[in-house]
């Protein structure tokens, strides 16, 4: 039988997968990721808001940890690609439902926080 993970468990490794899954910007590069391979610029045009560094640092950890490949072709110019591993597909699952739901509850959550502005500025 497989070892036995416990994510609230202060040392436990599960955490690091879930640090990583929660980070700012790997949802969006694994989602970017889920129609195939794209190059650097591809990926930066696509997801609105991130910036060339923080893309860069979000690549190489998800690449790390083996979520996304990087192929180098070689060439000159370079010309680089990253996709999705089976593994980091395998997150899609999750974070497709992760995804459905945010989307689905946007007008719940702007109500409940424009419920607690007003509460806490007096209006309302």
């Amino acid at each position: 039988m497989g070892r036995a993970y416990d994510v609230m468990a202060a040392t436990c490794p599960s955490r690091t997968v879930l640090h990583r899954i929660g980070a700012r910007w790997t949802v969006f590069v694994v989602n970017a990721l889920d129609g195939g391979p794209r190059r650097f610029t591809e990926l930066k045009g696509h997801i609105r808001g991130i910036t060339p560094k923080a893309l860069t640092e979000t690549l190489r950890s998800l690449e790390a940890d083996g979520l996304i490949s990087r192929h180098d072709f070689g060439e000159n110019p370079p010309r680089v690609e990253y996709a999705l591993t089976p593994l980091g597909d395998s997150l899609l699952v999750p974070l497709r439902a992760v995804r459905s739901w945010a989307e689905e509850h946007v007008p719940e959550i702007e109500l409940a926080r424009s419920r607690r502005s007003d509460a806490e500025t007096g209006t309302g």
